[in-house]
């Protein structure tokens, strides 16, 4: 897709006509028309539309956000003082006084109907399953009980090394309902990608399995766990879950049976609003990832706010979201239980046998919201893919999309083959802010890759390089008021320093995401990729510099090079330059044995799509490699507006890529 001098995209005939439009019935029957008429029948709020509804949001942040909590009943045991302490970023103080716990919001429903599924699972190494309101609640009452018993208090580190399945459920909300903080890696991830983050915040306890199956294969992890026993010197208890071998165990170690022997009542930790929740991470381009930590007030303010009004979700749901514990969608997924949700959870590879897999889940399970990485549903485009041969799809009545951005062929393709009445409903957020700046509202029309509407109360515009705002251009994602779920702080990060240039070094004050994005004068958002350096594949994000660290290891390869090409209407595409020691060649068998490197240590997702031999890599006048202006060239940005010759230390390493570039047939100008 080309964009002119301005930065102004060429309208098509898919911009201009609706792909969807809701009926008056779902408009009426939706939680974002009954807040709407809340707020007028409560507050004496009316709003034309609902681009009014979000104008009001964040010129009037506290009012909303106060309203907001008064809709949804919020449960706390004490009341806050004041909704906010300032518009100032970082550190803005929400919902002072208040005391809560964003797992006692799950439990309040279904009270009257135990016996209800509130997880279904399937996975390659099990049969359907289901697991109960009722015995979801004894056993995560059980194993609090246990962590309680282990010395685990509130603000103590629990880590989890398990994949998507109904215990990695129960162990978060054993550990959430105590005040203790969670963090989770997926098994599939590689032995250094997991201390390098779990080391961070010097966990208390692991839970974890000894294995997994993936794609018709078994992973022994045995290895792995007697690794982060090793390398985790704060560890005092590991909690193993029998999963690929029921006979598996730990000199040592508690039996997973053993911590849901208990017949204990349910208790909820009653904590601050800003008490830490979870650490989850993001990697930036250099150093070790980002241990973001996030608050329990504000992920369940988000989670409410996002699943609740704009995705429409309630009680009598069935919503999948296909993801691992390694992604911060299993977080929001486990999120809809806030909304007494049914969630339906799958853990395995996606096209295996084939990739009728999730859709034949979703219909066996009468999923009602089926979400995924826009990846997913492109393949099954690219694959001939028919949904309906597989399964009966007739409940599903939304589909969500995230990860990357979704083109207008995949919005085109959701319609097609699931029918006209279901609603393609993408969003685009972060791990940052476990939320969505811009997503799906079931008043608004859909148009073909274009996000709906702007998160309420979210203030997020787009902006040029000068921090003037834009309309109908391409600018940079920021946020301009706070958001509750932003960041209480990065885990180990005395003084905010490294958190305050993650955000806030390119505009001061001004939360900056690191993505492209254009508001239409509908209210719309396209996003068009990432704007910084960060690796974002199918929505796992790696930093370069945990890369670097892999590729460079390797006796042959001297120095390295990664960016990634994803735009909107491309795919992904990851190309990594290599330095050769001299009298080394890039042969087949040092592209796999570099490729396996990474597979092993990081993640299948990271492997490049090609590797070429170069003689230099750019580098500033202070060392730096330069891989924006890099991936600027490759994208076809012309050379005046990628770097400074004076301020690098070797300019003429550029003619590489400019010739790379012209042989993708994206050649800068020079």
């Amino acid at each position: 897709m080309t964009i002119n001098k301005n930065n102004q995209l060429p309208m098509n005939e898919s911009s201009l006509n609706p792909l969807w439009t809701p009926s008056q019935a779902r408009v009426k029957n939706s939680r974002m028309y009954d807040f709407m008429q809340w707020l007028a029948d409560n507050k004496g709020l009316a709003f034309d539309d609902y681009n009014a509804l979000w104008q009001w949001s964040v010129d009037c942040l506290e009012d909303f956000w106060a309203a907001f909590w008064e809709y949804f009943d919020i449960l706390h045991s004490a009341p806050y003082s004041r909704v906010l302490d300032g518009h100032h970023m970082p550190g803005a103080k929400w919902f002072e006084g208040a005391r809560l716990n964003m797992i006692e919001q799950a439990f309040r429903f279904h009270e009257d109907e135990p016996e209800r599924p509130a997880v279904i699972s399937r996975s390659e190494t099990r049969g359907h399953q289901e697991l109960s309101w009722g015995e979801m609640k004894k056993q995560v009452a059980s194993f609090a009980y246990e962590l309680r018993r282990m010395g685990v208090e509130p603000g103590d580190r629990v880590v989890a090394y398990l994949p998507n399945i109904p215990e990695a459920v129960v162990a978060f909300y054993a550990c959430a309902s105590i005040g203790a903080i969670w963090s989770s890696c997926s098994p599939d991830m590689g032995t250094r990608s997991v201390i390098d983050r779990f080391r961070q915040i010097d966990p208390k306890v692991l839970i974890a399995v000894d294995g997994y199956r993936y794609g018709g294969k078994d992973f022994n992890r045995m290895d792995v766990l007697k690794q982060l026993h090793d390398d985790l010197p704060t560890l005092e208890q590991v909690v193993l879950l029998p999963y690929l071998d029921d006979d598996a165990s730990i000199d040592g170690s508690v039996a997973w049976s053993d911590m849901l022997a208990h017949n204990e009542p349910m208790a909820f930790e009653q904590l601050p609003f800003d008490h830490p929740l979870w650490v989850v991470y993001s990697s930036g381009t250099t150093g070790m990832p980002k241990p973001i930590v996030h608050s329990h007030g504000g992920a369940l303010l988000e989670g409410l706010q996002g699943q609740g009004l704009h995705m429409d979700l309630g009680p009598d749901d069935r919503f999948l979201w296909f993801t691992s514990t390694g992604w911060i969608m299993w977080n929001a997924q486990v999120g809809g239980l806030l909304l007494g949700s049914t969630i339906c959870i799958y853990d395995g590879n996606p096209g295996y046998p084939d990739l009728g897999t999730l859709w034949r889940f979703a219909g066996e399970t009468g999923v009602t919201f089926f979400g995924a990485g826009a990846a997913f549903f492109l393949n099954c485009k690219k694959g001939g893919v028919h949904p309906g041969e597989y399964a009966d799809l007739s409940q599903v009545r939304s589909v969500g999309s995230t990860g990357s951005p979704l083109p207008d062929e995949g919005y085109k393709w959701i319609m097609n083959e699931l029918g006209d009445n279901v609603w393609v409903a993408p969003i685009s957020g972060g791990t940052d802010i476990a939320a969505f700046y811009v997503g799906c509202n079931p008043l608004m029309p859909v148009y073909a890759g274009e996000m709906q509407c702007r998160s309420l109360g979210t203030a997020v515009y787009a902006f040029d390089d000068n921090g003037r705002p834009l309309d109908d251009e391409v600018g940079e994602l920021v946020v301009t008021k706070p958001m509750p779920s932003m960041p209480l702080y990065f885990w180990g990060d005395e003084g905010g320093h490294r958190y305050h240039d993650s955000y806030f070094d390119h505009f001061p004050g001004i939360w900056r995401h690191g993505d492209w994005i254009r508001f239409t004068p509908r209210g719309g958002a396209i996003i068009y990729g990432r704007s910084d350096t960060t690796i974002n594949r199918q929505g796992i994000r790696m930093g370069t510099g945990e890369i670097y660290r892999v590729v460079e290891e390797v006796p042959e390869v001297m120095d390295s090079l990664v960016v990634d090409l994803e735009y909107l209407g491309r795919e992904s595409y990851m190309p990594l330059f290599i330095v050769l020691r001299e009298g080394s060649a890039l042969d087949e068998g040092l592209k796999t044995k570099i490729c396996s490197a990474i597979r092993s240590n990081l993640s299948a997702r990271h492997v490049p799509n090609e590797i070429i031999a170069t003689t230099e890599i750019p580098y500033t006048l202070t060392g730096k490699k330069m891989e924006l202006p890099v991936r600027k060239l490759l994208l076809g940005k012309p050379l005046s507006q990628v770097a400074s010759p004076d301020a690098m230390a070797n300019p003429d390493s550029l003619d590489f890529y400019i010739s790379y570039a012209r042989e993708r047939g994206t050649a800068p100008v020079a």
